[in-house]
């Protein structure tokens, strides 16, 4: 497999992904720019040189597609990972490859309302998550989108793979997930084991395969993963019922998070790396929030981590903190004390990622019976 996309390629990378039919009008493709709160890095640079060739190689096969516009736009860094994006863009030009945001400046902007009622798929190449604020914005049904934040020439084999299959199994776990009132997870550190449980009451799965054919959806890409927000607590008095421990390696020590009502509520540890998380949890209490239980399928499929939460996290189980409404929670910008601390962060717990800490165990528990659908960090069982 090859780290680069033809026309061709693209064209049926849209087709699989959106499956346009003849009301499809066109495709958008939004791509952040750094600036004097978010410096450019090179990853970041090559993105936005593969999004406007891919733009350029759509445009040849706008018509295949039965699409009207294919359409490139730049705009503004959001500030953070899943922060509402700006008011507006700026439409690319042929040969314009913008640098800094700065650029952005004397020229006409179009709101991003407009771009979404022009447009009904969305392709968002992104250094910083646009998927909290696209999920919100497809609400309406008008549009659908994929995000694909971080993403790297290194993941586009991770564009190949058998989507059907991988549909199959994170609507299996979604199922699973559906039909459990907790998960349990257990771990393992050195200094002994720790578990935890996740509160799945009042709460639906959602599966995320890659594949996104109807409007008013939005999602990553490449995905392969089935999530849940565990229950935080909303429904007068009927508290969360999450509490426990989970460990999460920082460099190369390990803190462990004291939880309870879904909520951090101490970090045992010491060093700058705990110090610093503690300091975050202080400086942000809705980033404390136990936001998803992320179950990913893609390491099953022979895939290693590229060092962005894009993919790696579809590798195994992550746990994210902080925002969830956009994934039915109701932790929101409005929550954090400004747009840029907006966050929602997954720890990804597979051996690349966090060799100190192993997953022994994880259990969905519901009224009847219970379910081990991992162990040792691997899915057993389930498909």
């Amino acid at each position: 497999m090859t780290d680069s996309l033809t026309g061709q390629d693209l064209r049926m990378l849209v087709q699989r992904v959106f499956r346009p039919s003849a009301a499809d009008r066109g495709l958008l493709i939004m791509v952040d720019l750094p600036d004097e709160r978010l410096a450019d890095n090179a990853h970041w640079r090559t993105r936005r040189e593969l999004a406007a060739d891919w733009a350029r190689l759509l445009a040849g096969e706008r018509e295949r597609l039965g699409l009207q516009r294919i359409t490139l736009v730049w705009y503004r860094n959001a500030g953070s990972n899943n922060a509402d994006l700006p008011a507006t863009a700026v439409m690319g030009e042929d040969g314009w490859l913008p640098t800094d945001a700065s650029e952005l400046e004397g020229r006409d902007t179009v709101p991003f309302t407009d771009l979404f009622a022009a447009h009904t798929m969305a392709l968002a190449p992104t250094e910083l998550s646009a998927t909290a604020p696209l999920k919100v914005a497809v609400r309406d049904g008008g549009f659908r989108a994929a995000t694909m934040p971080g993403f790297l020439p290194s993941m586009i084999p991770a564009l190949k793979l058998d989507y059907g299959e991988i549909n199959r199994r994170v609507n299996l776990l979604k199922d699973l997930c559906d039909a459990s009132e907790s998960c349990v997870i257990v771990t393992e550190t050195a200094s002994g084991q720790h578990e935890l449980v996740l509160d799945l009451r009042h709460r639906r799965g959602h599966a995320s395969g890659g594949l996104f054919p109807n409007n008013g959806v939005a999602g990553n890409l490449p995905s392969g993963e089935a999530y849940i927000v565990p229950y935080e607590g909303e429904i007068a008095d009927e508290p969360s019922l999450t509490e426990g421990e989970l460990p999460v390696q920082l460099g190369d020590s390990v803190v462990i998070l004291e939880i309870a009502g879904n909520r951090v509520r101490a970090v045992r540890g010491t060093g700058p790396d705990a110090e610093a998380e503690r300091d975050h949890f202080r400086r942000e209490p809705a980033y404390a929030n136990i936001a998803e239980l992320g179950l990913g399928v893609l390491g099953d499929f022979g895939l290693a981590p590229t060092g962005s939460i894009l993919l790696d996290e579809k590798l195994g189980l992550h746990v994210a903190f902080g925002r969830s409404d956009h994934f039915g929670g109701t932790v929101g910008p409005d929550d954090f004390s400004c747009p840029e601390a907006v966050i929602h962060l997954d720890r990804v717990y597979i051996p690349e990622t966090q060799p100190l800490v192993k997953v022994c165990e994880v259990r969905l528990e519901g009224p009847e019976a219970a379910r081990t659908i991992m162990v040792d960090g691997y899915f057993a069982g389930v498909f």
